[in-house]
């Protein structure tokens, strides 16, 4: 997959405000422009029976810069019309996040009013009692989507207390927001970011997991070099997908630095402890 990322003059980019790219007729990733928001993180919309879920909602507030309620609109339409065989009427949007910063949950306020819609704020006092993390962070919940499609969620801290991972059986997808993705891994808390990557290991043991997928691309194809910060043009991005084998390294990378976390570069992303 060819990811829109940027141009040499933002003023002049002619990329689509939103990339839509079909991974399958029931799985949809979108990426914000980056001549919109630098970020250009990517978010993923998920179909099931009974309702769909959104992950994350970008970068930019405005539609008329971000028209994400309008593209997720279309898109649930068009997937209706797909499946007649669904009742229209009753069918439910949740939207969900990965953690609440800005450039996750900038376009919630577009949902609002949006009839059978929920949108579970992203901070910790309220994504985790969603969850029931609040009662037990080890807990695995799950939120089903209809017809046999069940997410699997997971409490992830380290880049942010509140962060949350989702896999997705039917793709086989792990959602690690910015836990891990190809870029700088953002740690706010070093011991809490160790466990986390200990647990998902675990938790990947026992699931298939196809791909690794984060919210951002941030490296370029030169081992550990990433793109500066604010960068509008990444002709050179790797790819967005990651695999169980990266968490694996990571964590050999953890043990490494012990208790003196540090910028530490590997090959397809960079540990970047807060001070």
């Amino acid at each position: 997959m060819r990811w829109i990322h940027g141009s040499g003059s933002a003023k002049h980019n002619t990329d689509p405000d939103i990339q839509i790219h079909e991974y399958d007729e029931n799985t949809v990733i979108l990426r914000q422009n980056k001549a919109v928001n630098y970020e250009a993180p990517f978010l993923f919309l998920l179909f099931g029976v009974e309702r769909a879920v959104l992950i994350d909602t970008g970068a930019t507030a405005e539609a008329a810069y971000f028209p994400l309620r309008g593209t997720v609109d279309a898109l649930v339409k068009r997937w209706l019309g797909r499946n007649p065989q669904v009742v229209k009427g009753d069918y439910g949007l949740l939207v969900l996040h990965t953690h609440p910063h800005g450039d996750h949950v900038a376009g919630d306020g577009q949902f609002a009013g949006r009839a059978g819609t929920r949108v579970v704020g992203a901070e910790l006092a309220f994504a985790w009692p969603y969850f029931g993390f609040d009662r037990d962070a080890e807990a695995v919940a799950r939120v089903d989507l209809g017809g046999g499609r069940v997410l699997e969620c997971l409490a992830t801290p380290g880049h942010h207390e509140a962060a949350v991972t989702y896999y997705d059986p039917w793709t086989g997808f792990l959602l690690t927001g910015d836990t891990v993705y190809p870029g700088r891994l953002y740690i706010d808390d070093w011991p809490a970011f160790g466990r986390t990557i200990d647990r998902l290991i675990a938790f990947a043991g026992s699931r298939p997991v196809t791909y690794v997928l984060g919210c951002h691309i941030e490296m370029t194809r030169t081992p550990g070099v990433d793109y500066p910060i604010r960068t509008t043009y990444q002709p050179e991005e790797p790819p967005l997908q990651l695999t169980v084998a990266h968490l694996h390294r990571i964590r050999a990378a953890v043990a490494e630095l012990g208790d003196e976390p540090r910028h530490f570069p590997l090959d397809d992303l960079i540990l970047h402890p807060n001070p």
